[in-house]
């Protein structure tokens, strides 16, 4: 069998055309959308942990990608893009997108190495301390209220009866109790209130702190249970990461020309 020339030069076009066309999603009122955006949105929504990459979430998104660019030819027709709001709105996602770019870029070409991880980890259980305790307390306006606690306690008061008056409401009615925790989750003043306590025993003056005075009871004392390093290294990568960048940030304005 052979091909008339009318077919034969229609069939040579479709299988010039067929790998163009294949890179597209869809043609939308004659506007192609390329098939790469369905992929951008599947990896980032994979990424994420939303979903898995399955035909049925690639034909969702390509049904959303298809109505975006439907309202979105819609709104070009109508002058959305023309409204002020609009222009500035654009002006900052525009600006968003190509700073988040640079970062990337910069983040890439300036990583966190292990040793920093490392160090910041270090400072971290440095500050955070190899102890945690269990403490109580009794918050009040005045020192001399938090002294009449005290000399009650020391006439045979149970601390969890006295605990009822306290200010911190939250912990009034359990017996002013303040649970497991290490020193560096307490305001500095209020942590060298207890650290130095025997278990059992009370302070012998009032702790005061920017929320008021403070009777501090140490219930008990362990060894603090500290994730490890490779728990919490993404989070100080992270962590790291954005203080490599404010810290470009802030070189970048310094040397900039700002009237």
């Amino acid at each position: 069998m052979t091909f008339k020339p009318a077919r034969l030069l229609l069939a040579l076009i479709a299988v010039a055309a067929a790998p163009a066309f294949a890179q597209n999603l869809a043609v939308v009122n004659g506007k192609a959308i390329p098939s790469s955006r369905v992929d951008a949105i599947v990896k980032q929504v994979v990424a994420q942990g939303q979903a898995q990459d399955t035909p049925q979430l690639r034909d969702q998104i390509k049904k959303e990608v298809i109505a975006r660019e439907v309202l979105m030819q819609e709104a070009m027709k109508e002058g959305y893009d023309k409204k002020p709001e609009v222009k500035a709105a654009l002006d900052n996602a525009r600006q968003t997108i190509v700073i988040n770019a640079l970062a990337r870029e910069y983040i890439t070409k300036h990583p966190v190495t292990d040793a920093e991880v490392q160090a910041e980890y270090d400072k971290f259980k440095a500050q955070t301390g190899d102890k945690e305790y269990h403490v109580r307390h009794i918050l009040v306006d005045s020192e001399q209220a938090a002294k009449d606690i005290i000399a009650k306690l020391k006439g045979g008061a149970k601390f969890e009866d006295l605990a009822k008056q306290s200010k911190d409401q939250g912990t009034a009615n359990n017996g002013g109790d303040l649970d497991w925790a290490v020193p560096a989750a307490f305001p500095p003043e209020f942590a060298n209130g207890f650290k130095n306590l025997q278990k059992g025993q009370v302070t012998e003056t009032p702790v005061k702190t920017a929320n008021g005075f403070h009777v501090i009871k140490l219930d008990d004392v362990r060894a603090a249970k500290l994730p490890s390093l490779q728990e919490v290294k993404p989070q100080i990568q992270e962590e790291l990461a954005q203080r490599k960048l404010a810290a470009y940030q802030d070189e970048m304005v310094k040397k900039a020309k700002v009237q």
